[in-house]
């Protein structure tokens, strides 16, 4: 059983909206740390947003000022909402949770659960 479900995915011209969520509801463990990654084919997993179970909120500079992460811990869901998409942001998006170095909260390899994926693409 997947522990973590994105959904929210699809197809949306350049400057448009999307919002992403990842059911959360799964996981019997306390979770610390929850982000959104992204991934093209050829290219590395990379990390754009990640939050604390405080509420703390970190982006990547490729990000930041366009997409928004959020949580609602209660019903162990988090979501991302992606404004002013352009081309480049079209990539298979996946949530993962764990318990990262507070220094490497956007790197991969801190993360032990992922989810299936979800993918976005953007029209220019």
């Amino acid at each position: 059983v997947q522990a973590l479900v994105e959904s929210g995915g699809g197809s949306v011209q350049s400057g448009g909206s999307l919002r992403l969520s990842c059911d959360a509801s799964r996981f019997l463990s306390t979770i610390y740390w929850m982000a959104w990654f992204r991934q093209v084919p050829g290219k590395e997993r990379e990390g754009i947003a990640a939050i604390a179970s405080d509420g703390e909120t970190i982006y990547d500079d490729s990000v930041k000022g366009r997409f928004t992460i959020s949580q609602d811990n209660a019903k162990k869901q988090l979501y991302l909402q992606m404004d002013s998409l352009k081309a480049e942001d079209t990539a298979m998006y996946y949530c993962a949770a764990g318990f990262p170095a507070y220094s490497h909260v956007l790197s991969s390899s801190e993360y032990n659960y992922w989810g299936q994926g979800t993918q976005v693409t953007v029209s220019s």
